[in-house]
Order: structure tokens, then sequence, then C-alpha cells
């Protein structure tokens, strides 16, 4: 069976849909990265996560508009490119990248991130579930800061059934050479499916060797499975000022808001 083609497409109001290929690790790219307009240029930067489970609860618009109040990056996933979202990233003026991965009814879905402006760099990946064959995304952005750094920027939604940890430590590991020689700041972020003691203590020595901190939530509603929280934000060469885990019907998950300084 031939190999699904691995792109991305981004979504911006008033322009074609632009479809983007994968791209090399910066470390790897012999160009230089463009010059593009800062993510945020004063005071805090505010992050929210987001398994928004294809829109199919009746009041993830509502959330969503939440969630996007004086929001930087919104980083969702199982995010379906129905009319409805692309329309509300239009209305807030968010760029929209995702990586469909997995075909539902008439619109794919996968990794969105939408962010307050556009990403210099973008590189696409995808997993398959060992058993479903349902591929399973992950997307990597980077924005410029004020500062003159860089953002790095992961998006990951986490292989879900297999039988021991292979797959899902490959997945992760594809991840390692972009964040491991990427010199600013990182987060990384999504549903990781860490629903048992193995893939908990894959996902803590990833994020060790990374030198990623986890943020921690004083109040933690955390979506869980067999008692584990399944959604995680990590990050690097930042500071956090504050986290906190939103209670919704709206999807089978709890978003995630973290502000960082």
């Amino acid at each position: 069976m031939a190999k699904k083609p691995n792109y991305s497409v981004r979504f911006v109001a008033g322009q074609p849909v632009e479809r983007i290929e994968p791209s090399p690790p910066l470390s790897e790219r012999k160009d230089t990265l463009p010059i593009g307009m800062p993510l945020y240029t004063e005071g805090t930067l505010k992050i929210a996560v987001w398994n928004i489970y294809k829109q199919q609860r009746l009041n993830w618009r509502n959330m969503l508009e939440t969630l996007s109040t004086d929001t930087h990056l919104l980083l969702l996933q199982e995010a379906q490119t129905t009319p409805e979202l692309v329309r509300f990233a239009g209305i807030h003026h968010l760029i929209a990248d995702q990586v469909p991965a997995l075909a539902f009814q008439q619109h794919p879905a996968g990794v969105m991130t939408l962010s307050s402006s556009h990403p210099i760099y973008c590189c696409p990946l995808r997993e398959k579930e060992p058993f479903l064959r349902l591929p399973k995304s992950a997307l990597i952005t980077v924005y410029p800061l004020i500062t003159g750094d860089h953002l790095m920027v992961i998006n990951v939604h986490a292989i879900n059934f297999s039988f021991g940890v292979d797959v899902y430590q490959r997945q992760l590991s594809n991840l390692s050479v972009h964040i491991m020689n990427h010199k600013g700041p990182v987060i990384l972020a999504g549903d990781f499916n860490a629903w048992s003691r193995p893939r908990v203590n894959v996902l803590k020595r990833f994020a060790r060797a990374l030198r990623l901190k986890e943020v921690i939530f004083d109040n933690d509603w955390r979506t869980k499975a067999f008692g584990k929280p399944l959604d995680y934000i990590f990050y690097r060469g930042l500071s956090l000022n504050k986290a906190e885990v939103l209670i919704t019907d709206a999807s089978d998950h709890h978003p995630l808001i973290a502000t960082f300084y």
C-alpha cells in the first residue's frame, strides 16, 4: 500500500488555502529563516491546548471563543476543518495550520495550531496507529519573538492503541531531533494519550532528556484515562506565570490554559 503524502494546510482569511510540504529540521536547513512579525510584543504569552473532539458537541464554539480571548496560540487536537471552524479562525484574525490526518465525514481532522502571527517554519509529522491504521499527527511551527529569539511550538496528538510503547516512543523520538537543536524557547503540548504507567514513563523521560519542564496545575481537572492525565504542556526557555484547567462538556477533554513571560 502506498504511503499517504505528509503535508499541512494553512488557512488565512481572504487567501487561498495553502498546502505546505514537510521541512527538514532547522539544523539541516541551508537557508535562513524568513523575518516575520513577532508572535507577541510585550507582557505575557498565553496558550490554550484542547482536544476539540472533531467539534461533535454542540457548544464547542462557545468554549473556543472563551479560549481565544487574549490568546496568542491555540493548540487543537482532533480539529476538523469544517467551514465553521475555518470561519472562526478568519473572524479572529488567526492563522490556522492543520495536519490532515484522519478522514472524518467530509472534512479531515488532525492537529491544528492557530496563531496570532504567521509561523516562519512549519513541519507536519504523522504516525499510524499500529492496529487501527489511523494516523495521528504532530505539527511543529516556529514564530519570531520581539527579543530576536524564535519560539518553537509542537502540537501533538499521540498514538493511542498499541501493545507496548515502541510506536509511542518512536513518535516522540521523531520530534526530538527538532527540539534538541533548537536554541530558542520551546512549547510542547497536546493530547499525549499517556494512559498507562509505561507511557507516562516514556513521556517524562523524553521531556527530561530535552530539558523540558512540565506545567503543573494546582487544581488538576485534566481529563484522565485509567487515572492518568491525557493532556500535557511542557516548556523550555520561558517562565510560567499561571496555568489552569477549564471544566467543560464541549468535548471529551477539558482544555488547558497556560500563561508565560
